[in-house]
């Protein structure tokens, strides 16, 4: 039986990210972001955020990832929301993927909350 991916040490040059990438590119994944959680989170050290035109389309650019990391070796992932597809989120260990439908995403505007810029009404001058 595979690791799980949370069990896996993932090295940034063995090619998790590149896969992740590249899937979602293939499946026309929109507005493609990655956060470096490196020190701010001991869950992951990134996440991806990524947005598909409808439900249908999130669920196939989720079923499409999921295959490549399958087929790249990475074992079992976790995975969220595949049900509903307004937001899918896929656990690959060292790296989330969060996939929103257009409203979803700006709703819960996950950037903005794991940003390291402060807000320019934040800063002291």
């Amino acid at each position: 039986m595979p690791p799980l991916a949370a069990d896996r040490q993932v090295d940034p040059s063995d090619g998790l990210l590149e896969t992740i990438l590249t899937a979602l590119e293939d499946g026309k994944a929109e507005d493609i972001v990655t956060i470096d959680l490196t020190g701010k989170s001991s869950i992951a050290d990134a996440m991806i955020v990524g947005t598909g035109r409808s439900d249908r389309h999130v669920g196939a650019v989720a079923d499409r990832l999921l295959r490549a990391l399958k087929d790249a070796g990475y074992g079992k992932v976790g995975v969220e929301g595949l049900e509903a597809c307004d937001w899918v989120l896929i656990d690959a260990g060292d790296v989330i993927v969060h996939l929103f439908r257009p409203e979803v995403r700006s709703f819960y505007n996950l950037e903005k909350m794991w940003s390291s810029e402060i807000p320019r009404e934040r800063m002291v001058i």
